[in-house]
């Protein structure tokens, strides 16, 4: 299988993934900064959250770690969180936007 399609597939695990208080994929909400996939199949990504007093700030980084893991293509995932560059609205994807009002 090639980086793009397990890529892919990470992609559309993650986007099972819910802000509890937004109605937006974390995906589309431009909280996934970064996607690497090692050539054993382990997976590095790397996120922010909305704020660092998010009330969800242990449970999103797990339940990506949870769906990427469960991917059978998948070997280890490593999720870090960053704060830089901090969020902002604008890393929304024009989907997000639209679906909360922002256009």
């Amino acid at each position: 299988m090639s980086d793009t399609s397990l890529k892919e597939k990470i992609v559309e695990a993650i986007k099972t993934v819910y802000d509890p208080e937004i109605p937006v994929d974390i995906y589309e909400l431009g909280l996934i900064y970064e996607i690497e996939v090692f050539p054993i199949n382990n997976v590095n990504v790397t996120m922010t959250l909305t704020s660092p007093s998010c009330p969800a700030a242990e449970h999103i980084p797990n339940e990506v770690k949870e769906k990427v893991s469960a991917l059978e293509e998948v070997n280890e995932v490593n999720v870090e969180i960053t704060w830089d560059p901090p969020y902002s609205q604008d890393m929304m994807s024009e989907a997000a936007k639209l679906e909360l009002g922002f256009m």
